[in-house]
């Protein structure tokens, strides 16, 4: 069966991988450059949080990624590159002004767990925890009480992105179209400028390059990696605002990845000054050695997100999207096409048993 991938990014290409070791045969449409680091992904920070995303998003948020924290784990090691990957455990904490929020913070992902039942298979073990920063961060000490969530993790999203598609180039079983747009997308049909495509199934990826066919808005993320020898930070650390959520990601050769803007833009101009103001001013607070730290890069991307914040899967014969999937697209994807998968599988197995049975 030859089948047709639209969009290159974290979707797009995981489901390349997986199809093609299935054994179809795949054909990959890409509008940028090969070794284009366009895709919003390449922006991610790559947080693998599930629980601490209870607090704001959906239960199937928290769904997906727990099914995806499984899926990292048994498929890295199939990739032929490393990617950095670790599943030490999130702190969440808060300034002294602040703990109601981190207070509320607790009770309501507690609230939450409890009534997806996610404490039934360890009922021994606590989901978060209360602890004090000082025993996990030693050089956080000042920020006091914090919660510990140790199923949490990480991984880098660009050592993934060139990892995918160092086997998407090396498998026979996938061809890959860069710089190639396609402006049509349709059950077994793509356009590509005059020309029109036919194929056994088509599967739209495109993010926000399908808002002709979706309700999709764009949700701009601004991202700072600091370098700084000064700081000896361990834990994926969130810090609790009445405003704002913001991450400190600490990354191998004293690299730090500072984020949590989300603003309602499909802008791709880089980091405002008012966005650098509010993460430099924050990741000062949590630890002093980042006053001279060296902004070595800034990352600006939009995310393509659906009215419920929620990822669609929609499959019918011949055709499936996959898309919204919001600031989620790394802790979701692997389960998300898991899912789209199972869903092709049964609903083409399915129109060919109906063909069968009328010949």
């Amino acid at each position: 069966m030859a089948v047709a991938i639209v969009g290159a990014g974290i979707a797009g290409r995981l489901l390349a991988w997986r199809l093609a070791k299935l054994g179809y045969h795949v054909e990959l449409f890409d509008k940028n450059k090969r070794d284009a680091e366009s895709a919003c992904s390449f922006a991610a920070a790559g947080i693998l949080s599930p629980l601490a995303e209870l607090e704001m998003a959906e239960p199937d948020i928290y769904q997906y990624g727990s099914r995806s924290m499984e899926l990292y784990q048994e498929w890295l090691p199939q990739l032929t590159q490393d990617v950095f990957f670790k599943v030490t455990g999130s702190l969440v904490t808060a300034h002294g002004s602040d703990k109601i929020e981190l207070d509320h913070f607790y009770r309501l992902v507690q609230r939450k767990t409890r009534e997806l039942k996610v404490f039934e298979a360890e009922a021994k073990s606590e989901a978060i925890e209360k602890v004090s920063v000082e025993t996990l961060e030693p050089e956080m000490a000042h920020l006091g009480q914090g919660l510990y969530i140790p199923s949490e993790g990480q991984i880098d999203p660009i050592e993934l992105l060139k990892a995918l598609a160092f086997e998407i180039d090396n498998s026979a079983n996938v061809n890959w179209h860069s710089q190639l747009k396609v402006s049509n997308v349709s059950a077994h049909k793509l356009k590509c400028g005059n020309e029109s495509l036919t194929f056994d199934w088509v599967f739209d990826c495109r993010g926000l390059g399908a808002k002709s066919d979706l309700p999709l808005r764009a949700v701009r993320g601004e991202l700072l990696w600091l370098q700084s020898k000064d700081v000896n930070i361990k834990h994926l650390t969130r810090l609790i605002h009445p405003r704002y959520r913001i991450y400190v990601v600490p990354r191998p050769n004293d690299i730090y990845l500072v984020g949590a803007t989300e603003i309602q833009s499909e802008d791709f101009s880089p980091v405002s000054v008012r966005s650098s103001l509010e993460l430099l001013s924050a990741a000062y607070s949590v630890h002093r050695g980042f006053g001279e730290a060296r902004i070595v890069k800034s990352v600006v991307n939009c995310r393509p997100a659906l009215p419920d914040n929620l990822p669609l899967i929609e499959t019918t014969p011949g055709l499936t999207r996959v898309n919204g999937l919001y600031r989620h697209g790394i802790l979701m994807s692997p389960a998300v096409i898991e899912q789209t998968i199972q869903e092709f599988k049964h609903i083409s197995n399915h129109a060919l048993e109906k063909v069968q049975h009328a010949n």
